[in-house]
């Protein structure tokens, strides 16, 4: 068992006790999985803006690729906030026993970058790029 060794002190209570411990641990690290995905998914999705405004840079008139480019940003933006908020808010919910859980303030860290350069991107496809 993690943590120690089975005995025949520990009762049924107990090592359903540190069975739920143990789940609730790897309920963490899957809540800090699933940031890590969503926030790929966010930079695929600017990547995917940045591609389309590169490839039909010529199309007429100019503001189609712009906006086409501009709702992938947008859309990025609102995935990785809204998966900052859901996994935060499981952060706060769960304890850990065993693992150290992921920093709530890095990960808002990290969404709030991201979310900055999708907005920067935005300014600079409809203001440097006119």
């Amino acid at each position: 068992m993690v943590g120690g060794t089975p005995s025949e002190e520990q009762d049924s209570n107990e090592l359903a006790e540190e069975r739920t411990n143990l789940a609730e641990d790897r309920t963490l690290m899957a809540v800090e999985r699933t940031m890590a995905s969503w926030m790929g998914s966010s930079m695929g999705a600017i990547g995917v803006g940045l591609g389309f405004r590169a490839l039909f840079d010529k199309v007429e008139p100019a503001w189609v690729p712009k906006a086409v480019a501009t709702f992938f940003m947008l859309l990025a933006i609102i995935i990785v906030i809204s998966a900052e908020r859901r996994a935060c808010d499981a952060l706060d919910r769960m304890s850990s026993s065993w693992v150290e859980p992921p920093s709530s303030r890095g990960l808002r860290f990290a969404a709030y970058g991201i979310a900055t350069g999708a907005a920067l991107l935005i300014v600079g496809i409809w203001l440097v790029f006119g």
